[in-house]
């Protein structure tokens, strides 16, 4: 990873650490001894972060673990202690993402505005730069918008796309892209999907219906269901999670807009909840702002 990039996931999390850190080490201070008080200090530090109650009471458990294993009691060794434990949650293997002779299929969800169709522009860049053919399916046939915008990304990076009519069946849309992409022997397709409502039963639906037309003619190529969530919405992004799970199966997160949000700790919300790999962080606009997750990065952008 870039030494560009850590600095923007730094100043990303700005708001993040302003939050969590600052308040740990004046909880830090001000107890010098760890006791009762200061784990619970500590706990609500952690819950106001995001980081949610269940992936709360599993760092104070190993936490508490850890001061028992080095008999300490000084406050001052628990911000390395939280480090190396955020960062073992959040070393969750991941689905191998470039296949070397393998071609790939991605299913990209996520509901309106989390930026999905910009992700999958992103995408479609990165794997051009490492010399993968690509082709992207304009799977949000609801929106005129979606066609057009990944129809500039698609001309931008001279990339083909497929795509119907806006309203046409999705199914189709979907059936014709894997198609292509099979025949024209491209090493990653990527599907852009409606920003369907994770509360709309008949959306998601057609969600499952696009994810079996997929399936059924993947060939020998390999499905990666990717969900893009945006971090600025915090604890409603585990209900999005578990919603889309429910419907297709996740197999990783792109986490967006990460820059313009104090609710960070949604990482490892994410990681606890639903043992879901970050895949990508989203840091700002450009196509270099969204990156390969790499967990120690994360966390060396988190507590420095």
């Amino acid at each position: 990873m870039a030494e560009g990039f850590v600095s923007r996931l730094k100043a990303s999390l700005t708001k993040t650490r302003q939050r969590f850190l600052s308040q740990l080490e004046d909880i830090v201070v001000f107890h010098k001894k760890i006791s009762p008080e200061f784990y619970d200090e500590l706990e609500e530090i952690l819950i106001a972060s995001d980081v949610g109650y269940k992936t709360t009471s599993l760092l104070l458990d190993k936490l508490k673990e850890r001061v028992k294993e080095e008999k300490t009691d000084e406050t001052n060794e628990v911000k390395e202690y939280l480090r190396e434990i955020i960062e073992e949650i959040l070393s969750i293997p991941s689905p191998d993402i470039i296949h070397e002779g393998i071609p790939m299929a991605l299913l990209v969800v996520g509901v309106n505005g989390v930026g999905k169709t910009t992700s999958i522009a992103k995408l479609a860049e990165y794997y051009r730069s490492k010399d993968k053919s690509c082709l992207l399916v304009a799977g949000d046939t609801f929106r005129a918008a979606a066609i057009e915008q990944l129809s500039v990304w698609s001309k931008r990076l001279g990339v083909d796309l497929i795509h119907h009519q806006e309203g046409a069946d999705p199914g189709a849309v979907a059936f014709d892209g894997i198609t292509a992409a099979n025949a024209r022997q491209v090493d990653v397709v990527m599907f852009d999907t409606a920003g369907r409502l994770h509360t709309k039963v008949n959306l998601m639906s057609e969600l499952k219906k696009v994810h079996r037309v997929i399936t059924q003619n993947l060939g020998e190529r390999k499905l990666v269901n990717i969900l893009v969530l945006d971090a600025t919405t915090g604890q409603n992004a585990l209900s999005q999670a578990r919603t889309f799970d429910e419907a297709i199966g996740i197999d990783g997160i792109i986490l967006t807009k990460l820059d313009g949000t104090a609710k960070g700790g949604i990482v490892l919300a994410i990681a606890v909840e639903f043992g879901f790999p970050i895949l990508w962080l989203g840091v700002g606009e450009n196509s270099e702002d969204l990156r390969l997750f790499d967990p120690g990065e994360f966390v060396k952008a988190l507590f420095d």
